[in-house]
């Protein structure tokens, strides 16, 4: 059994796209996979099977309703803003401690494959004083970090990476999301960021026509592209072997 954190150098990177993916890529080969958003923000009730819990139920062949994802994304909030600034619009706030309970009573009663996403980017505030960088080290789950491919995400890249290396938190693997419309080259970025983290896999997934294509994208992730070994073949091993 095991249990992975998805977080990302910012938001609407790809989390959701990515975490989907892997879940029905699991569910096929046979895995009992569960997983959780505790904190989304951005969240619309009248269109939630759209949401990115929405996606993650329907990924899990369970229903996208709304008492269904109460259960995965028990902090939820309209505007689409950091946590922090969302809660306080409604009088809220994300209380901390109990999300640490939360997260961590999920992996403990895991079944088999708990994934875990976050919310925003690796430094995005949860409250007055707690980051998701601070959520990551009370789970001190391992890690798949996702990225874009825009002009920026290498720097962007490496300093989400310090950030883990520097809480010792252990990164199974970058994804690099092609970003809509980048004229940088997906693979040129890969390159770019393997130079500098290896032997941390880096797996580029190449955007899909129409979105987030599940087919294509286990395909990604199961058999690598171009015949690159340190593909997402890796991510699947970890999956399977690595306990949290």
């Amino acid at each position: 059994m095991t249990a992975i954190f998805v977080t990302s150098t910012g938001t609407d990177i790809g989390k959701t796209f990515v975490t989907a993916g892997l879940i029905r890529h699991l569910r096929a080969s046979g895995r009992i996979v569960e997983a959780l958003k505790p904190v989304v923000t951005g969240f619309d009730p009248t269109t939630a099977a759209n949401s990115d819990p929405g996606v993650l139920l329907t990924a899990l062949g369970r229903p996208a309703s709304l008492e269904e994802i109460a259960k995965i994304s028990p902090w939820r909030y309209r505007a689409a803003l950091s946590p922090d600034m969302a809660a306080r619009r409604e009088g809220s706030a994300v209380d901390f401690a109990q999300l640490g309970k939360f997260s961590l009573r999920a992996i403990l009663t895991r079944r088999d494959v708990l994934f875990v996403e976050g919310v925003g980017g690796v430094m995005a505030p949860l409250d007055a004083e707690h980051t998701v960088l601070d959520w990551m080290v009370i789970m001190r789950l391992p890690l798949i970090l996702v990225a874009g491919s825009y002009l920026g995400t290498i720097s962007h890249t490496l300093t989400a990476l310090d950030a883990l290396m520097r809480r010792e938190l252990t990164v199974l693997t970058v994804v690099v999301n092609e970003t809509e419309g980048s004229a940088v080259p997906l693979d040129d970025t890969v390159d770019s960021i393997r130079r500098f983290v290896h032997p941390i896999n880096v797996l580029p997934v190449p955007r899909m026509a129409g979105g987030a294509d599940s087919a294509a994208l286990a395909e990604a992730l199961g058999g690598g592209r171009r015949g690159r070994s340190n593909s997402a073949t890796a991510v699947s091993s970890d999956v399977r072997f690595r306990s949290a």
